[in-house]
């Protein structure tokens, strides 16, 4: 999938904020290096710079135009082009951390226990992901996809629930972990602008379906989807627009 950094840097407070709650919960001093999958613009890599300062950081993204845009911060980290599904560390790693990336790649009961493996003795696997896909943004995607001539080449991005529930990631990982803290929080996202949820999903959810439409039948499934969501998410008298959004945290210790 082709990625814009600028837009997905559009809400960077709202984005950047479950990185920070994670990043604290991380009960390790000074390790001595960090791993951040899904690391996009470095936006999450900054936040575990000013958690542990004097750590080496590899970041790691299967994206080139978000690799380009970390490269371009002042951060001092390695940066790696690889698939999340695969990426494999190449010594044991005190921290592995990934901030919403892991809910577009599927097979997570053999993903989470391999990382968790290459963690050092005590090491710590820290993992965010949206759960919200059920949410009117999600599903107001879906139907549109299957509403208009489009459908033959969309229908086929559904992914209904890329995140399994919380007790099947305990299920999955505790057997594996020496410590296991699983939690959920839903924020209340009080967006700013016209077309907000739009413009928010236009940077996540959007993209694949977008990349793979062309032209006018773009333009018109992106006119149809808008349309749903300004119904569904009116927006405030004060020019806010509410996006109540779920995430899942995982922190698991070797």
């Amino acid at each position: 999938m082709s990625w814009d950094p600028s837009i997905y840097l559009a809400f960077d407070n709202e984005r950047t904020r479950p990185a920070i709650e994670l990043a604290a919960r991380v009960a390790l001093q000074a390790p001595r290096v960090v791993v951040d999958l899904g690391c996009g613009p470095g936006n999450s890599t900054a936040v575990l710079a000013q958690r542990w300062p004097a750590a080496r950081f590899v970041g790691v993204d299967n994206s080139a135009e978000m690799l380009a845009a970390a490269r371009k911060t002042a951060l001092n980290a390695e940066w790696q082009q690889a698939d999340l599904a695969n990426w494999a560390a190449r010594e044991l790693v005190p921290v592995i951390f990934s901030n919403a990336a892991y809910q577009w790649i599927d097979g997570h009961g053999a993903i989470f226990p391999r990382l968790l493996s290459m963690l050092e003795p005590k090491g710590v696997l820290a993992l965010q992901m949206p759960r919200n896909f059920e949410a009117p943004s999600h599903v107001l995607l879906r139907e549109t996809a299957a509403a208009g001539p489009w459908a033959p080449r969309v229908t086929r991005l559904h992914r209904p629930k890329p995140v399994l529930e919380p007790a099947e990631y305990y299920a999955m990982l505790s057997s594996h972990a020496s410590s296991l803290d699983i939690w959920e929080t839903e924020y209340l996202q009080a967006l700013d602008g016209e077309d907000a949820v739009f413009k928010w999903v236009s940077g996540t959810a959007l993209v694949p379906y977008r990349n793979a439409l062309e032209d006018t039948e773009r333009d018109a499934f992106l006119n149809a989807y808008r349309e749903r969501l300004s119904r569904a998410y009116p927006r405030q008298a004060n020019g806010k627009t509410l996006f109540p959004f779920k995430r899942i945290f995982i922190v698991a210790r070797r």
